[in-house]
């Protein structure tokens, strides 16, 4: 009995530290990815002198869009070869023209809404 309320002690001491880094972790990830598609979407923009809309969304990287501004150049294989889920399981978000930057790239986050405190985006790539 005694021996399990040590491993409890235990536990209860290093759970919170696992549980941070894992968080840690996963923010690192989504700053990765958000730098993977910043990277693509220049190419884009240099292929095709502008960004793709919020409309057309960040699948223009992957796939020749058919919403107007068509991209004039689109290479055979995409800019990207497929867009990656956030840490979450959740899809990047693209806002063009943007309203922080020129173009907004971002996670929603761990609570997966938009517009919260916990969204992760390009904007915080100065903070790194």
């Amino acid at each position: 009995m005694v021996v399990l309320v040590i491993i409890g002690m235990i536990m209860s001491i290093v759970a919170p530290n696992i549980m941070g880094q894992q968080e840690e972790a996963a923010i690192d990830k989504a700053h990765l990815d958000i730098q993977q598609i910043e990277d693509a979407l220049s190419l884009y923009k240099l292929k095709n002198k502008t960004y793709p809309t919020t409309e057309q969304g960040l699948e223009a990287l992957v796939n020749k869009t058919s919403i107007e501004p068509i991209p004039r150049r689109f290479p055979e294989g995409g800019f990207i070869e497929k867009l990656p889920e956030d840490p979450w399981g959740n899809p990047y978000q693209l806002i063009s023209p943007g309203e922080i930057g020129k173009v907004d790239i971002f996670s929603m986050g761990p609570d997966g809404e938009a517009g919260t405190d916990d969204d992760i985006g390009n904007w915080d790539e100065e903070k790194q």
